[in-house]
């Protein structure tokens, strides 16, 4: 028996060999020009299973193997199509499992052994049937649906490539191991077919399919952004046809942008305080008494020239202290020449414990350097530390400052 297959199928690829000029226009062309061939080849290839005519009035075809063997072959994805019907497969492989199981009870041997046969081939081919599916999915997008030559086309595949990975994770669901492992019971040989196989099988391509499906949403989302451009396109192109004397204004004059030619970041707009708003006036309270009154004292009354009186007295010596503030700069000024090394001011105030606040101390000390004379201030450097105003650009935000020795 095996002999004769084997003769079989050495025909049969002899007949595709002498023949392939004829399959590939066939191919190409979907069905056969029988004028241009030799009627005796024709005849061979419909005895081979080759070619068959659907119908008495139809040309010749392809057979459905063939194309399929071709379409593999030659990578070819505008032909190449997805079985996405795995209730049929669970069906067929469920009742060999019941056939084998029934034959082996009653002590069949041979009758076991060819269902066995039978389903261990339904059930690699089942699987095999879904790696193919998901290779041929991922070559339609990483070609992009390539075969196909317009944007619209290719979103009605990205679409037909959508509906059948649907379609296979709605059939993988059908699949019930537990199902499965009553049906197989405590036949080592039906547990691997059924269950572990069919198991680590379906586990990968779902996971698979999952990638898939994200990936063709995302390209779906640029194809349509790639035509909602287009049909902009084509639509300013038709109206500059329509209107040739259009010439566009100068938008940047205007006050308000369209959002077409907008695209600088905007810039802060004016603002005032509005003293007429009543929600605001608590804050505005606050901010006028936190301003620092001025008092004049008032001036007494000029008195006549004849009404002035002079009294000439010695003035009294009297002296001016010293800010402690003030003092306490120049005692930092002096440990940093004491020590020699560079030191912050805000950790010489922590340092020695002063019971300055942060911003007062570092007002002294910037004054401080800043009035010194020029010949003792070439003696130091001062470095602020901070950064740059977060929103309005050119200001800088002293957080400290740092003294050395020049």
């Amino acid at each position: 028996m095996s002999s004769n297959l084997h003769q079989a199928g050495v025909r049969l690829l002899r007949q595709l060999g002498r023949h392939a000029e004829l399959i590939m226009d066939a191919y190409q062309a979907g069905s056969v020009n029988e004028g241009a061939c030799e009627p005796s080849a024709v005849d061979k290839l419909k005895k081979a299973g080759i070619l068959w005519r659907p119908e008495a009035d139809q040309d010749l075809r392809l057979t459905r193997t063939v194309r399929a063997m071709l379409e593999e072959a030659l990578s070819d994805e505008r032909n190449r199509q997805i079985d996405a019907n795995v209730g049929s497969a669970l069906a067929t492989i469920k009742t060999l499992a019941s056939h084998y199981k029934e034959a082996r009870s009653n002590v069949d041997h041979g009758a076991a052994e060819a269902y066995l046969a039978d389903l261990s081939e339904h059930v690699y081919s089942f699987t095999e049937s879904l790696a193919y599916s998901t290779r041929v999915l991922w070559g339609r997008i990483n070609n992009e649906f390539g075969y196909v030559g317009t944007i619209n086309a290719k979103i009605r595949e990205n679409e037909l490539a959508q509906s059948q990975v649907s379609e296979l994770r709605s059939g993988l669901e059908l699949f019930q191991f537990s199902e499965l492992g009553e049906i197989a019971g405590d036949v080592r040989e039906l547990r691997k077919l059924l269950v572990t196989t069919l198991q680590e099988s379906l586990s990968r391509n779902a996971e698979e399919l999952s990638l898939v499906q994200g990936r063709l949403l995302e390209l779906l989302g640029r194809f349509r952004q790639i035509r909602g451009r287009t049909r902009l396109l084509k639509g300013w192109l038709l109206y500059t046809d329509l209107h040739p004397d259009y010439r566009p204004g100068d938008h940047v004059s205007h006050k308000q942008v369209p959002s077409l030619f907008n695209r600088a970041e905007a810039l802060l707009a004016p603002a005032a305080v509005d003293v007429h708003n009543s929600q605001q006036e608590r804050e505005l309270m606050e901010m006028v008494a936190r301003i620092k009154t001025i008092s004049h004292s008032q001036m007494p009354p000029k008195r006549r020239e004849h009404d002035v009186s002079v009294s000439l007295s010695v003035s009294e010596d009297f002296d001016i202290p010293d800010n402690p503030l003030k003092l306490a700069v120049d005692e930092y000024f002096c440990a940093v020449i004491e020590s020699g090394k560079s030191q912050s001011a805000l950790a010489y105030l922590a340092e020695q414990q002063l019971p300055w606040d942060s911003e007062s101390w570092l007002y002294q000390v910037i004054g401080g350097y800043e009035g010194l004379p020029d010949e003792h201030k070439a003696y130091f450097e001062l470095e602020p530390l901070g950064e740059p105003h977060p929103v309005y650009s050119g200001n800088f935000i002293i957080r400290d400052v740092e003294l050395w020795l020049a």
